[in-house]
């Protein structure tokens, strides 16, 4: 508060010493600044022939005769003129423009500080709302991922055929799925650690339904049979599949299914769902279980 009066002083002092000088107001009329401002000097009359003085006589010595006093006239003090209406007028005028000029700074500093508390509120309630959408969003993405289709692959053997397996892809999900394209691929390795990072397929592997196959809920459909009778035909030579026999090596059947959900958009991206299996060789029976590394089980 005392930062303010200081101001309003200083304000008003300001004011007051704009007010232009005036004759009335510095004490000068116009006689006075018409009068002559340096004293007259009245200076020793012009001797006249006429009154010449007498010479002394001879003999006598010349006696120094006194000079004529000075006379100095000095001008009359100017009267003091008084203070007119309308400089009166002029100063209660620069007197209401400090005030007003204070008043207006003071709503000026409270407006912006207003402002300054809206921006702020604004800020916040923006922070809030984002929150509060993004939370939305989040929620509903949840309600999307329980509702739509999941794709999930497993092995199981023909009942028909012995030593005979079959890849199937089951929609474990809440809503019908259509599956897209089907792709597999088989390698023979010495274990998961010598399989590569990405799984990596031939382009001629790829099958893509003809007819839009589409899976309810709970139901399943074969995607790729596997038999014991396939093992020699994979092996480019004896020594290979002795190796096979003796589990010195390890044949993996992998591959993907890409579907998608029938309660989206048809341009939304297509779901992916990679498989990984083991075949293993015995005497006499064989088997091909689910495996491998994260990269070939994902599901997106």
């Amino acid at each position: 508060m005392a930062r303010w009066l200081v101001l309003f002083i200083a304000l008003c002092a300001a004011a007051f010493m704009a007010v232009p000088a005036s004759p009335q107001m510095t004490g000068t009329s116009g006689a006075a600044r018409t009068a002559p401002a340096a004293a007259k000097t009245v200076g020793p009359a012009k001797a006249n022939p006429s009154q010449a003085p007498t010479p002394a006589p001879e003999g006598d010595e010349p006696s120094s005769a006194p000079q004529p006093p000075q006379i100095i006239v000095n001008s009359p003090p100017p009267a003091t003129a008084p203070w007119t209406w309308h400089d009166r007028m002029l100063w209660g005028a620069f007197v209401v423009l400090a005030v007003l000029g204070y008043v207006g700074i003071m709503i000026a500093l409270r407006m912006m500080k207003n402002i300054d508390h809206l921006a702020k509120t604004s800020v916040e309630t923006s922070h809030a709302a984002l929150e509060t959408a993004t939370a939305a969003l989040a929620q509903t993405q949840a309600y999307v991922n329980a509702e739509r289709p999941w794709i999930v692959v497993t092995v199981e053997p023909f009942l028909t055929m012995e030593n005979s397996f079959k890849v199937m892809a089951t929609n474990r999900g809440r809503t019908p799925a259509r599956l897209l394209t089907t792709e597999d691929h088989v390698r023979i390795a010495k274990d998961e650690t010598a399989l590569p990072k990405t799984p990596e397929y031939d382009s001629a592997a790829t099958t893509t339904l003809a007819e839009p196959l589409i899976l309810l809920p709970g139901e399943s459909v074969g995607i790729r049979p596997f038999s014991r009778g396939e093992v020699r035909s994979l092996c480019s030579s004896d020594e290979e599949f002795e190796r096979i026999e003796l589990w010195e090596d390890k044949i993996f059947l992998y591959g993907c299914v890409t579907y998608v959900d029938l309660i989206s958009v048809p341009e939304k991206q297509s779901h992916r769902t990679d498989w990984c299996c083991r075949y293993i060789h015995g005497e006499t029976k064989s088997a091909l279980v689910i495996t491998g590394p994260p990269e070939y089980n994902r599901h997106t």
